[in-house]
């Protein structure tokens, strides 16, 4: 599907086209795309600017799906992606890609703009067991602007007991100060 606000390499514009665009402050980069300079950057944008990443098989998960949702706000420099088909499936090959071959549970998916994008409440826990501060901190601030999505996370956590380092991502989402 051809949007009017995304542009992709080879779609309708060559890359050499698009990056002078940028460089003319017509376009700026989204994903794996290009968006106009001055349009509103929406969870549909920055899911469908995945699209040619995903595909059918994929779902962004941890900080590549917080960006979609608005929780993060800068695009990750790399994009985290986890297998969502039932069937195996050979992980993109590009710099800045880190894949889990490992399926996420269809109950924790969703869709926007027709990709895969884990739920937020999935994102939110995923980013609070993580080991890397970074994403910690996101979570905590995350969770601090979204006091309901924190709930929702600790409700997951709740139905997921034995989920590895849920003892991390529920001393997280505890000590988050609600507003």
């Amino acid at each position: 599907m051809v949007s009017p606000f995304l542009y992709f390499p080879g779609e309708r514009l060559s890359m050499a086209e698009l990056t002078a665009a940028c460089l003319d402050g017509l376009l700026t980069p989204i994903g794996e795309g290009f968006m106009p300079a001055d349009a509103v950057e929406t969870a549909w944008m920055r899911a469908r600017s995945l699209a040619p990443l995903l595909g059918e098989r994929w779902a962004a998960v941890r900080s590549s799906a917080a960006w979609v949702h608005g929780g993060v706000g800068v695009e990750p420099f790399r994009h985290r992606i986890q297998r969502a088909s039932a069937e195996r499936a050979r992980p993109p090959r590009r710099t800045g890609v880190l894949a889990n071959d490992v399926r996420i549970a269809p109950e924790d998916v969703m869709a926007i703009a027709g990709v895969h994008v884990a739920r937020p409440e999935r994102t939110l826990v995923d980013l609070a067991r993580s080991g890397e501060a970074d994403e910690q901190g996101a979570a905590r601030a995350w969770a601090e602007a979204v006091p309901d999505l924190a709930e929702g996370a600790r409700a997951w956590l709740q139905r997921h007991p034995r989920f590895p380092h849920a003892r991390r991502a529920h001393a997280l989402l505890s000590s988050v100060r609600t507003m």
